[in-house]
């Protein structure tokens, strides 16, 4: 009897203990669900606030950038105030002494605006600039490869064609390319601006220029008169771009990335027809727009005008006169001491932005007002 209930006791304390052992658990389960919800809540508020913060620094990066646009701007104006208030003490005569052509080194804004010890200054201790003015008619320009005599016809201007080519051979480079590049550019001119115009299909025999045909080769040589239209490339049907860039080149037939490197710091392409500046251009430039001048004249030629700038060009005669070219003679069409058109390199640093900027900017060589052409920003 007494083992009995023992046993009836045992197990009496063991019912007794199993409701405390299942609360237990349910309370750990409890503890552990609330933990989950706990960390998973601070999984995904962490996540929103960090992706607020990105937001943030986004919106502030933008902010950030356009006040160092609108830095770059600003210093734009001021460059074209002293292009214009140079042209008017100038008498008509571009040169490399100018006011123009003193670079700006890399400056605080504070600096640059005169704010000095003043308390002020603390505004534009982030900001720095920095930039440069080029003579763009320093270089070849590639437009004047194509001569528009009256509107709708196109002409390949020979002297230019001729004076391209010994500007390659100067430079190590194929001499056939500088027919290439006419044609190319030729062909973009006439599906752009002048598409919608009738087209004559005549030659002028004897004469420096070819009026555009309709079509087919005008000669001899490795080049179309349609490229991209008519060859056996892949872009065949396809009308070639108009050339606005060095870059561009690439597009014509025969030229490769380095020899467009090679190329690039002695040939543009402006909007218009223009003259080589001889108070700026380089000694290859001067070599190749100057019939029968060698490199090595060009090279004097530029040495003596480091200490005496050209006036005008009767100057520049009697410089070339005097440096070995004889019968030389003089195409103002090719030549001038004077710029309309300049580009502008900026850097303007503004805490985190960058912003580096190249601008063409055009000057009326009457009234000496400016106007902005083209803007490219740099990567």
């Amino acid at each position: 009897m007494t083992l009995r209930t023992q046993r009836t006791s045992t197990r009496q304390a063991s019912k007794a203990r199993r409701p405390r052992r299942s609360t237990r658990a349910r309370r750990g389960a409890a503890i552990i669900s609330a933990l989950l919800v706990v960390a998973l809540s601070a999984i995904i508020v962490s996540g929103m606030l960090w992706r607020q913060q990105v937001q943030l620094r986004r919106i502030e990066n933008q902010r950030l950038l356009a006040q160092a646009q609108w830095i770059a701007r600003a210093s734009l104006d001021w460059t074209r105030l002293v292009l214009r208030s140079e042209a008017d003490t100038s008498a008509g005569i571009t040169y490399l002494g100018g006011a123009w052509g003193v670079p700006l080194a890399r400056t605080r804004l504070s600096d640059f605006l005169g704010q000095i010890g003043d308390p002020r200054a603390q505004q534009g201790a982030d900001t720095w600039l920095s930039g440069s003015i080029e003579d763009a008619q320093a270089r070849f320009n590639l437009r004047n490869l194509v001569a528009s005599s009256a509107p709708g016809s196109l002409q390949l201007n020979v002297t230019e064609i001729e004076a391209f080519a010994r500007l390659l051979q100067i430079l190590g480079l194929d001499q056939s390319l500088a027919k290439n590049t006419a044609v190319y550019l030729r062909s973009g001119l006439a599906y752009s601006a002048t598409r919608f115009q009738t087209q004559t299909a005549t030659t002028n025999t004897g004469s420096q220029t070819e009026v555009l045909a309709g079509g087919g080769s005008t000669g001899g040589g490795n080049y179309t008169d349609n490229p991209g239209l008519s060859d056996e490339n892949n872009d065949s049907g396809v009308a070639p771009l108009l050339m606005t860039s060095v870059d561009a080149l690439l597009d014509v037939p025969g030229f490769t990335p380095d020899a467009v490197a090679r190329l690039r710091p002695f040939v543009t392409i402006l909007p218009t027809v223009t003259p080589v500046n001889m108070n700026t251009a380089s000694a290859e430039v001067i070599a190749s727009v100057v019939t029968g001048m060698s490199l090595s004249n060009a090279q004097a030629l530029v040495a003596h005008r480091q200490s005496v700038f050209f006036r005008n060009v009767s100057d520049v005669q009697l410089a070339l006169e005097g440096v070995g070219v004889k019968q030389v003679s003089i195409d103002t069409t090719q030549i001038d001491v004077n710029t309309s058109y300049f580009l502008v390199h900026g850097r303007v640093q503004h805490e985190r932005a960058e912003v580096d900027r190249t601008t063409l900017v055009w000057r009326d060589p009457l009234t000496h007002t400016t106007r902005i052409v083209r803007v490219s920003d740099e990567p």
